[in-house]
Protein backbone atom coordinates (compact mmCIF):
# COMPACT_ATOMS: atom_id res chain seq x y z
CA UNK A 1 0.00 0.00 0.00
CA UNK A 2 2.84 2.38 0.82
CA UNK A 3 4.51 1.62 -2.52
CA UNK A 4 1.21 2.38 -4.31
CA UNK A 5 0.86 5.76 -2.54
CA UNK A 6 4.48 6.63 -3.30
CA UNK A 7 4.04 5.68 -6.94
CA UNK A 8 0.82 7.69 -7.21
CA UNK A 9 2.44 10.74 -5.56
CA UNK A 10 5.44 10.59 -7.89
CA UNK A 11 3.16 10.33 -10.93
CA UNK A 12 1.14 13.37 -9.77
CA UNK A 13 4.28 15.38 -9.05
CA UNK A 14 5.73 14.50 -12.46
CA UNK A 15 2.48 15.55 -14.15
CA UNK A 16 2.55 18.90 -12.33
CA UNK A 17 6.16 19.46 -13.40
CA UNK A 18 5.31 18.64 -17.02
CA UNK A 19 2.39 21.08 -16.96
CA UNK A 20 4.56 23.86 -15.48
CA UNK A 21 7.36 23.31 -17.99
CA UNK A 22 4.89 23.25 -20.87
CA UNK A 23 3.22 26.49 -19.73
CA UNK A 24 6.63 28.20 -19.40
CA UNK A 25 7.51 27.03 -22.90
CA UNK A 26 4.26 28.49 -24.27
CA UNK A 27 4.91 31.84 -22.56
CA UNK A 28 8.39 31.99 -24.06
CA UNK A 29 7.08 31.10 -27.53
CA UNK A 30 4.35 33.73 -27.30
CA UNK A 31 6.88 36.37 -26.30
CA UNK A 32 9.14 35.43 -29.21
CA UNK A 33 6.27 35.63 -31.67
CA UNK A 34 5.22 39.03 -30.30
CA UNK A 35 8.78 40.35 -30.66
CA UNK A 36 9.19 39.05 -34.20
CA UNK A 37 5.96 40.46 -35.61
CA UNK A 38 5.71 44.12 -34.61
CA UNK A 39 2.65 46.08 -35.64
CA UNK A 40 3.42 47.66 -38.99
CA UNK A 41 3.01 51.41 -38.92
CA UNK A 42 1.26 53.02 -41.85
CA UNK A 43 3.62 54.64 -44.34
CA UNK A 44 3.97 58.37 -43.89
CA UNK A 45 3.45 60.64 -46.86
CA UNK A 46 5.24 63.81 -47.95
CA UNK A 47 2.76 66.35 -46.62
CA UNK A 48 4.62 69.34 -48.09
CA UNK A 49 4.62 67.89 -51.59
CA UNK A 50 1.04 66.65 -51.40
CA UNK A 51 -0.25 69.98 -50.07
CA UNK A 52 1.68 71.91 -52.72
CA UNK A 53 -0.04 69.76 -55.34
CA UNK A 54 -3.44 70.11 -53.65
CA UNK A 55 -3.19 73.90 -53.26
CA UNK A 56 -1.59 74.81 -56.60
CA UNK A 57 -4.78 76.38 -57.99
CA UNK A 58 -5.93 78.03 -54.76
CA UNK A 59 -6.46 81.80 -54.69
CA UNK A 60 -4.75 81.83 -51.26
CA UNK A 61 -2.03 79.16 -51.59
CA UNK A 62 -0.23 79.89 -48.29
CA UNK A 63 -3.43 79.61 -46.25
CA UNK A 64 -4.40 76.49 -48.19
CA UNK A 65 -1.00 74.84 -47.61
CA UNK A 66 -1.08 75.61 -43.89
CA UNK A 67 -4.55 74.10 -43.42
CA UNK A 68 -3.72 71.17 -45.68
CA UNK A 69 -0.47 70.52 -43.79
CA UNK A 70 -2.29 70.35 -40.47
CA UNK A 71 -4.89 67.97 -41.91
CA UNK A 72 -2.24 65.84 -43.60
CA UNK A 73 -0.25 65.41 -40.39
CA UNK A 74 -3.35 64.40 -38.44
CA UNK A 75 -4.79 62.06 -41.08
CA UNK A 76 -1.66 60.94 -42.95
CA UNK A 77 -3.47 61.36 -46.27
CA UNK A 78 -4.44 64.04 -48.78
CA UNK A 79 -7.17 63.45 -51.40
CA UNK A 80 -6.16 63.50 -55.06
CA UNK A 81 -6.84 66.49 -57.25
CA UNK A 82 -6.95 70.14 -56.29
CA UNK A 83 -10.39 70.01 -54.64
CA UNK A 84 -13.06 67.54 -53.64
CA UNK A 85 -12.42 63.77 -53.62
CA UNK A 86 -13.00 63.72 -49.85
CA UNK A 87 -14.24 60.12 -50.03
CA UNK A 88 -10.61 59.04 -50.55
CA UNK A 89 -9.66 60.30 -47.10
CA UNK A 90 -12.61 60.38 -44.64
CA UNK A 91 -10.46 61.71 -41.77
CA UNK A 92 -9.43 64.66 -43.95
CA UNK A 93 -13.07 65.32 -44.81
CA UNK A 94 -14.32 65.13 -41.20
CA UNK A 95 -11.99 67.72 -39.65
CA UNK A 96 -13.87 70.96 -39.03
CA UNK A 97 -13.13 74.45 -37.74
CA UNK A 98 -14.64 75.90 -34.57
CA UNK A 99 -17.38 77.33 -36.80
CA UNK A 100 -18.29 73.88 -38.15
CA UNK A 101 -16.87 74.43 -41.65
CA UNK A 102 -14.43 72.07 -43.40
CA UNK A 103 -10.93 72.69 -42.08
CA UNK A 104 -9.14 70.91 -44.89
CA UNK A 105 -9.05 72.37 -48.40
Amino acid sequence: MTIFKTLLASILISQIIVILVESDRMVILNNLVAEQSPNPSPPTIDCDGECTRRCQLSSRPNLCKRACGTCCQRCNCVPSGTSGHYEECPCYANLTTHGGRHKCP
